[in-house]
């Protein structure tokens, strides 16, 4: 009696199916944690490390898993001095969006202070290790001063403004009272707003958060003390906490955030440029701004 080849055509299908998915399985299987394929639920892990500048990278990983279903989890492992005021909050607001949709967990690293530490803050929980350091509760603005300098070389400076604060910072010459005291007094309203958000976030009082908010840091087993982490622990156990928070069962598989791929010759002309700062002694800290940023 002859087949139906319409039955055989679905029968082979069905079993082309089920081969791809035993191998793509496998594969998952094969790959451990990182894979992209789990059948487990899912936890995404996206890193913030160095100073905190260009911030599109990491909120765009931020977006994404956000946007994806899978991802039940995300844990921020952090591990960053701070550095820029606005690119700290900015990556604040991505987290603090975030947790509209999923459970998030800060992981914190060697250092998670200043900057670092305004982001942990927007997290539902913040795990760090006891060596960690953290804290730096504190803003500051950098000016720099060669007007001696220019004095021996034989160079002096000319300028034509159009109001009397309108260069303020230049390094050519000293800061006038009036200056610095309007400069204290932005410098007092970005530190006001860090630490109302450690008191907000925190459940901490005001008064004790401005205790300890003087650019003093901590270490991870005091930061636990003082409520400004929950847990200590590592990576690992920061992705079985956040799979917890989610209700996935068992050890949840872990998604790294892909990382956009760099040209050869930039990544070349950054490393050149980093190793020149440390040989030289130069901080980024020293560009212009204000910073959340531990020294």
């Amino acid at each position: 009696m002859r087949r139906h080849p319409v039955i055989l055509a679905l029968c082979l299908l069905l079993f082309i199916g089920m081969v791809l998915f035993a191998v793509i399985y496998g594969l998952s299987v094969l790959q451990g944690e990182g894979g992209s394929f789990s059948l487990r639920g899912k936890v995404g892990v996206v890193r913030i490390e160095g100073m905190i500048g260009d911030t599109a990278e990491i909120i765009d990983q931020i977006s994404e898993f956000a946007d994806d279903d899978g991802i039940r989890a995300v844990v921020l492992r952090i591990d960053s001095p701070g550095g820029g005021v606005a690119s700290s909050q900015e990556i604040y607001q991505a987290v603090r969006q975030l947790r509209n949709n999923k459970k998030v967990v800060v992981s914190m690293g060697s250092i998670a202070a200043s900057g670092g530490y305004l982001i942990a803050t927007a997290a539902d929980r913040i795990m760090a290790n006891p060596g960690t350091i953290t804290g730096s509760i504190s803003a500051v603005m950098h000016f720099a001063n060669v007007e001696e300098l220019l004095k021996k070389v034989g160079v002096r400076s000319s300028v034509v403004k159009s109001g009397k604060f309108k260069d303020i910072g230049s390094p050519t010459r000293e800061m006038t009272p009036e200056e610095r005291e309007l400069v204290q007094v932005i410098v007092n309203d970005i530190y006001d707003q860090f630490v109302t958000t450690v008191s907000e976030n925190r459940k901490i009082p005001l008064e004790k958060v401005v205790k300890l908010a003087d650019g003093r840091i901590f270490s991870g087993r005091q930061a636990l003390d003082l409520d400004l982490v929950d847990e200590l622990g590592g990576l690992q156990d920061a992705v079985l906490l956040a799979g917890r928070l989610a209700g996935i069962k068992g050890k949840p598989a872990i998604a790294y955030a892909v990382k956009k791929r760099t040209s050869l010759w930039k990544y070349l002309i950054e490393n050149m440029a980093s190793i020149l700062s440390e040989k030289i002694g130069l901080k980024t800290a020293e560009t212009p701004g204000i910073h959340y940023l531990f020294e």
